[in-house]
This record gives C-alpha cells, sequence and structure tokens, in this order.
C-alpha cells in the first residue's frame, strides 16, 4: 500500500521550519540534503546553484509518526515563486516501479507533467506533476526505503 506524505515548499527558510517541527514533533531527521551536495552526485549534470544558495535545503524528511513523514525544500528564485498556492505537495511513496508507474498515470490523467517518472540522480524513481485539479502530486519508489 502506497503512503501519502506533505512536501512543503518554503522561501529559503526550510532548516528554521523544520528544526521548530523536529522541537515540537522530535525524533531526528531521516534525511537532510543540501543543494551543495548535488554537484557531487552522478547524474545531476547541468544543475547550476548559486553560491549563495549551497547551503539551502535540496530535501528534508521527518518521520511525525508510525509511517507518517513531512517533508520540504527551499525553493530556489531560479526554481520560481513560492505563494500559498504552490507551497505544497502531496508526496506518494509507492511500493514498486509498477506500483509508481499506475499511481502517477492515474492521477496525472488530464493534468499537467512537470517531471515524467524517471530514475534520478538520489536513486530514486521518480515523477511530479499537476492534476486536473491543480493539486499538486508527486510519486517516487525508492527501493531503500521500500517497506
Amino acid at each position: 500500500m502506497a503512503t501519502i506524505n506533505p512536501y512543503i515548499n518554503f522561501k529559503g527558510n526550510t532548516e528554521e521550519a523544520f528544526n521548530f517541527y523536529k522541537s515540537v514533533f522530535g525524533g531526528e531527521f531521516a534525511r537532510v540534503m543540501r543543494y551543495k551536495d548535488v554537484s557531487q552526485m552522478e547524474g545531476c549534470d547541468g544543475m547550476q546553484v548559486a553560491e549563495n544558495d549551497l547551503e539551502k535545503i535540496m530535501h528534508i524528511a521527518l518521520p511525525v509518526g508510525n509511517d507518517d513523514i513531512l517533508m520540504a525544500n527551499d525553493v530556489l528564485e531560479s526554481m520560481g515563486k513560492v505563494s500559498e498556492i504552490n507551497n505544497f505537495s502531496l508526496s506518494v511513496s509507492a511500493d514498486s516501479k509498477e506500483d509508481a508507474e499506475r499511481i502517477f498515470n492515474g492521477l496525472a490523467e488530464g493534468g499537467k507533467v512537470e517531471m515524467p517518472l524517471n530514475d534520478t540522480f538520489w536513486g530514486a524513481y521518480f515523477g511530479m506533476f499537476e492534476d486536473k485539479f491543480g493539486i499538486r502530486w508527486m510519486v517516487s519508489y525508492d527501493q531503500n526505503y521500500a517497506k
């Protein structure tokens, strides 16, 4: 069974927000990736990050319950503006590549695909889209985190 978790886009204060959330929920971060880490990863050629953005958060995950994970990133200026309309997505973690494809294709029907499902430099099979109702989704299968 797939799980669905909120994924929040911040205007540059993800680390501050997540340290606050951690103080409330407790626990430890499951994953923290900064934009500076991207340039060192295989398969991410061409991603240019401004010097003043290298320490910003590319991805952070904080477990907040049995199977719930609060996730987020800093949206860089080069990625566009963040507003109360586009500051979150629903993130679906699938149990297999086939399950990810089924969910992605089903929910994306009639919507706008932003990033087709594909293997990524961080090791997940991942894609993003906005459904026909204007809801932003991210679907992924990561064998390193599959249940």
